[in-house]
């Protein structure tokens, strides 16, 4: 019941259906008490008038009298009774009459005792309801129900447009952070919306751009000045190669930086990755490079994915785990649909505390480390974008012998 789509429905049909109920329920009240006496009794007493002057002949069977050596029985109504007595007197009779419930079932009787003693019998009109009236008050609220569900459906759908609208937006947001272009067409309310997002979009859009421009152009201009500064560093006695070392740092760093920046702009085909191929060439070239890497149990599996981009990826999460983890191991399954991949290392880990900043740019879990070890401190933040980008995910989590695990996850096709 979470849906606002469902709770809507639910509101206006409660509201229709209640307000129509509350209104038949008036009208059956109404016309379960029959007609009031003050049209009734007046015609009984016409009737009764008729019969009167008939005497001693006999009585018409189209008048519905009964004639009787005593009155009906039943609780006598007050209020009729004595109204009809006196419309009774009122035209000249001077007649008992006697207007009583019915025993068994709805409605009165009228009772009026003629000149010869005797006693003329007659029902006081009622309105009878019609028979089967709860299945004929089913249908009907059935027909109220239905009709009241068509008309919620709707003007829900009409409501709720717009957040579908950003919903629907939202979802199809690229991997450069811009929305796609929504067409400006419906109410006005739908066009305010969509006018809205659009002009988001644009902005977002100049934005990435202008970020992208400027990291890209920082790490390229960078470059002379470092350029400059190395010569000059040729020509020093002292530190000559500390001087050098942090140059060679800072080109590193340079070159991250773009190549973080190209991995959000130019993007592989997508297409199907023979993923256990892929991390047995990865993990047999690290070997080549002197890196302790193992190759576990390796499923048969395949991924839809840019295959340069992920081996990018997939190359610097085994990367990492080598360097900083003293040697990892890789175990690649298949299962449910999914195909897991799992880096294990042997290293210390990350602390708890570190874990949610592991895949932001230039992060080192020990900045002492940063001149032992080479690296920018973006391996992590460029596999993510990759990992990401064609629709895997990635954690990390501390083992409990030691040691951190690396697993990414993909839809198996």
């Amino acid at each position: 019941m979470n849906s606002l789509r469902r709770r809507l429905i639910l509101l206006l049909v409660a509201s229709i259906v209640g307000v129509v109920g509350l209104a038949t329920a008036a009208v059956i009240s109404v016309r379960g008490g029959g007609p009031p006496p003050e049209l009734t009794v007046p015609w009984i007493a016409q009737q009764m008038e008729l019969v009167v002057r008939l005497q001693p002949g006999p009585v018409p069977d189209v008048l519905n009298v009964q004639l009787t050596d005593h009155p009906a029985g039943g609780k006598v109504a007050r209020a009729e009774t004595a109204m009809l007595n006196d419309i009774l007197r009122r035209r000249g009779f001077d007649l008992r009459a006697i207007v009583s419930d019915k025993a068994d079932e709805p409605g009165q009787i009228a009772s009026v005792q003629l000149p010869d003693g005797r006693w003329a019998i007659m029902e006081v009109p009622h309105v009878k309801p019609p028979r089967r009236e709860w299945l004929v008050l089913a249908g009907w609220i059935s027909l109220i129900v239905a009709g009241a569900t068509a008309v919620s459906v709707y003007f829900t759908s009409v409501l709720i447009r717009p957040l579908e609208m950003l919903e629907a937006a939202v979802s199809k947001i690229g991997s450069d952070g811009v929305l796609a272009s929504v067409p400006e067409v419906g109410s006005a309310e739908v066009k305010a919306t969509a006018h809205a997002l659009n002009q988001l979009s644009a902005r977002l859009k100049t934005a990435m751009e202008s970020r992208m421009r400027l990291v890209a152009a920082a790490g390229h201009d960078l470059r002379t000045p470092m350029t400059r500064m190395r010569l000059r560093a040729e020509f020093l006695d002292d530190d000559r190669d500390k001087w050098l070392h942090d140059l060679d740092e800072l080109d590193r760093i340079a070159d991250s930086a773009i190549r973080l920046v190209r991995e959000e702009v130019n993007q592989d085909a997508v297409e199907p990755v023979d993923l256990e191929r892929l991390v047995r060439d990865i993990a047999a070239e690290m070997r080549s490079l002197g890196h302790q890497v193992s190759a576990d149990h390796l499923d048969k599996v395949s991924v839809r994915a840019g295959a340069l981009g992920l081996r990018r990826a997939l190359r610097n999460l085994i990367v990492n785990a080598a360097t900083h983890g003293k040697g990892c191991s890789v175990s690649l399954t298949a299962a449910d649909g999914r195909a897991v991949l799992a880096i294990a290392d042997h290293g210390p880990g990350i602390p708890p505390e570190l874990l949610n900043k592991a895949f932001e740019p230039f992060f080192r879990v020990n900045p002492a480390r940063w001149q032992s070890i080479p690296g920018a401190g973006l391996g992590l933040a460029i596999a993510k974008e990759i990992v990401e980008r064609y629709g895997g995910t990635i954690t990390l989590e501390n083992l409990p012998g030691g040691g951190l695990l690396q697993t990414v996850g993909f839809e198996a096709v």
